[in-house]
């Protein structure tokens, strides 16, 4: 490689880095559309790059374009096998896609990758609702929260399980852990089912 070719190289890896942080900063204002841009413009330049491939099917997601997205997060992890929240948000995408199987060979892939991943827990719990299989569901709500005894997220889903269930004793029960840990979630499901 010759000077100019070096000197191209490194202008193009400096464009595609700040042009990235420009998308960042325009996902995190919800200016989809402009982050979009930008994140076509990196992959032009590196079509390999797995962190713009998922910020673009993350946009998408935000979006509800969940087959554009499906086909990013594919494309991340064909990049980066280990890439583990493409893995999470590929099954999310395939889940709401009503592809409920897929969804729960994906999540396992990442289960295989990191079984202490809590988050999957989460989604794979919600396919097992998709599926009627509530006590697996339960079980995978009950798995995240043993990893993360304190995620909000994790308690209103088995709150919401509980909930189909019709097992209030179980909803006020998370309703009360929820008061101490998101007083605003706490309210969403108090105002709602109290």
């Amino acid at each position: 490689m010759d000077g100019k070719e070096q000197r191209e190289r490194e202008t193009d890896s400096l464009d595609t880095r700040t042009l990235y942080e420009q998308a960042l900063d325009c996902m995190h204002e919800q200016r989809n559309s402009d982050a979009l841009l930008l994140l076509n413009r990196v992959l032009e330049l590196n079509r390999r790059d797995a962190q713009a491939l998922y910020a673009r099917a993350v946009t998408n997601l935000s979006m509800s374009n969940f087959r554009k997205a499906g086909c990013d997060l594919l494309k991340t992890i064909a990049v980066d096998p280990g890439f583990l929240e493409a893995y999470k948000h590929l099954g999310f995408v395939q889940l709401t896609l009503g592809k409920e199987e897929e969804a729960l060979k994906t999540l396992q892939k990442a289960l295989d990758i990191d079984p202490g991943y809590a988050g999957v827990y989460g989604v794979i719990g919600d396919t097992w609702l998709d599926l009627g299989e509530y006590e697996k569901a339960k079980e995978a709500f009950e798995s995240a929260l043993r990893l993360e005894p304190e995620s909000v997220e994790s308690h209103y889903k088995i709150a919401m399980y509980y909930l189909s269930r019709g097992d209030m004793a179980g909803l006020k029960k998370e309703y009360e852990i929820l008061k101490t840990l998101d007083a605003e979630m706490a309210e969403q499901i108090g105002s709602l089912y109290f």
